[in-house]
């Protein structure tokens, strides 16, 4: 963690310098798909949530189990679920720097995940919203509450956001379909989250994590969500919103080639021409 790397934003001005680390972990408290069987191919990653790292029991006559004292129950498996949310940790000398990224649509969901995990909240000192679509943002006022309530006497947590928060966004089916409303400025500082608005490239966390400004489109294929609106409230219309230009990524650099990309691409029901040149680009 002793080199340095510039950052520049979109305005072409000069930002914190992000560091090159050397680890870190990510916690995977909800995603679409569980699997808890399977292991990285790379040998540098370890699993830590594997089927035989499940949380386990202790049974109180061992006698009548013979002689056994724990116990795996399938009750303590995490749940799958639709959206995303993810739990970066970064060391920062001796101590350590943790951040939320999204905070998927079900709050119980997250909640039961994070009990069956043992996932120390308390520590959690960022959430960084990748912008606006309710399975994104679903969960953020159960994760607020529950970060506080971990760790009372700590400073509330920073909820990174891009400014530019539609009132409703939705689908152009032949007619609009809705999606509900993200978490407004109002409903975040409410549930206890400290706010910060911003649509520019800057630093996190001790300068180890890098927030993207917005993110310009400058392939043929990076067209978004086909369909996707959005409603102006000023002339009441539903105007299109495919590229949601709002997007923002999350960066730590290990001082290595690219590993890893991680996140929601909006490439599951893509064609595999754009999935093939996604990956080329890559």
């Amino acid at each position: 963690m002793q080199s340095t790397l510039p950052v520049i934003d979109q305005h072409g001005k000069r930002a914190q310098s992000r560091k090159y680390l050397d680890s870190l972990e990510i916690v995977v408290i909800v995603n679409d798909e569980l699997d808890i069987i399977s292991h990285s191919p790379n040998p540098t990653v370890e699993t830590t949530g594997s089927f035989m790292g499940i949380p386990l029991t202790s049974l109180q006559n061992p006698k009548v189990h013979g002689g056994a004292t724990k116990q795996m129950r399938m009750d303590s498996i995490c749940c799958g679920a639709h959206g995303l949310f993810l739990m970066i940790t970064v060391p920062s000398g001796d101590a350590k720097n943790v951040l939320l990224f999204d905070a998927r649509i079900e709050a119980g969901v997250f909640e039961k995940n994070v009990k069956r995990l043992l996932t120390d909240l308390g520590a959690v000192e960022h959430i960084h919203l990748s912008h606006y679509h309710r399975d994104h943002s679903g969960g953020l006022f159960k994760a607020i509450r529950m970060i506080n309530n971990a760790n009372p006497s700590r400073e509330k947590a920073i909820i990174d956001v891009h400014p530019n928060r539609p009132d409703f966004r939705g689908n152009d089916a032949g007619f609009p379909i809705i999606l509900e409303p993200d978490p407004s400025s109002d409903e975040i500082e409410l549930a206890g989250g400290i706010l910060n608005k911003s649509c520019d490239a800057h630093m996190v966390m001790n300068n180890t994590l890098f927030i993207s400004g917005e993110i310009p489109r400058v392939t043929h294929y990076e067209n978004g969500i086909p369909g996707g609106i959005r409603l102006d409230p000023i002339i009441g219309k539903w105007l299109k919103d495919e590229d949601i230009m709002e997007e923002r990524f999350v960066m730590l650099v290990l001082g290595v080639p690219l590993y890893a990309v991680i996140g929601g691409y909006q490439l599951a029901d893509a064609d595999s021409e754009k999935i093939e040149k996604t990956v080329r680009n890559f």
